[in-house]
């Protein structure tokens, strides 16, 4: 029997069939954020997976459970979202173990989109075969996980692992979680997009696909933009070793199929950095799965819970 992966961002809804190899054999996506989220959050992700299931024609008697990946704080017992950005009008507070449940009529399992990053890089990724991995997505913002000696760290309620939120500059700048100076403030796409306008505010706006770009023709002033922004992620990488000791590092994103720009000064940059046998045969790679990691990553907590 197979399983419904489904994967809930701020902007999108994806749905899935994916069997017990982690292989998707099917998927669609499907947006949330209906007129501006005038819609409630909730009943257009139920609208979204009520249509992959008509237009896909899935029986769901052939369906042995559902595996969901969700943005935000997530209660991986309860499959409640306990905290968000605030992104997402009427996201904290959502029940979707129960929603789902109740409607499908089929178990559930909730957790958080980035522990299910680090598990599906780790089932059949880029981490297949380690037992300790640290594992984030540089994009808006920064979201990680970690598997300790083989098991996904999850904390006393589910919500261990917000790299994205510790302090890398202690007087720095305000973040939307209440701080001043966290890592994604620093190491993340949005964070490389802002230091540019600051820095070079002739230029037009680039999404970070562009800032590449540039680099590529040989660019020097964002160059140097982008090397004070890759000093910020290896600071907080190095911490992240010296805490976990990993034998591998993960970075997903779009900017992380930038290997000769981003993989590798940050692979040389960290092991240079760390304690020599924390960087003794340490690895770091990117991400292989993509835009499918959170429905795998969800079915396998789903069957491994």
């Amino acid at each position: 029997m197979d399983y419904l992966g489904i994967d809930i961002g701020g902007t999108d809804v994806k749905v899935g069939i994916v069997d017990a190899s982690g292989e998707v054999l099917i998927s669609a996506k499907y947006p949330v954020n209906i007129d501006h989220y005038k819609i409630p959050f909730m009943d257009a992700v139920m609208q979204g997976i009520l249509m992959f299931l008509s237009e896909k024609e899935i029986d769901l008697a052939q369906i042995k459970g559902v595996g969901v990946s969700a943005t935000g704080q997530i209660d991986d017992h309860s499959g409640v979202v306990i905290g968000s950005g605030g992104s997402v009008p009427g996201y904290c507070g959502s029940h979707i173990k129960e929603r789902i449940e109740e409607t499908l009529l089929l178990p559930c399992t909730v957790l958080n989109d980035a522990d299910c990053m680090v598990l599906a890089e780790a089932w059949m990724g880029a981490a297949k075969g380690y037992q300790n991995v640290v594992a984030f997505t540089i994009g808006t913002g920064i979201g990680g996980g970690m598997i300790v000696n083989g098991t996904l760290l999850t904390g006393r309620n589910g919500i261990a692992g917000e790299i994205g939120h510790m302090i890398l500059h202690e007087q720095g700048e305000p973040c939307g979680c209440g701080n001043q100076g966290c890592f994604e403030r620093y190491a993340s796409t949005s964070a490389l997009i802002r230091r540019i306008q600051a820095r070079c505010p002739s230029r037009p706006v680039m999404n970070g696909m562009e800032v590449f770009q540039c680099l590529k023709k040989g660019d020097q002033e964002i160059q140097k933009v982008v090397n004070e922004w890759i000093e910020d992620i290896v600071a907080g990488c190095v911490s992240l070793v010296h805490i976990f000791n990993p034998e591998i590092i993960v970075i997903g994103g779009g900017v992380s199929n930038e290997t000769e720009y981003l993989i590798a000064p940050l692979r040389k940059k960290i092991k240079e950095k760390a304690m020599p046998m924390f960087a003794k045969d340490l690895e770091i790679t990117q991400a292989k799965l993509g835009n499918t990691a959170g429905m795998v990553g969800a079915v396998y907590h789903f069957i491994h819970q």
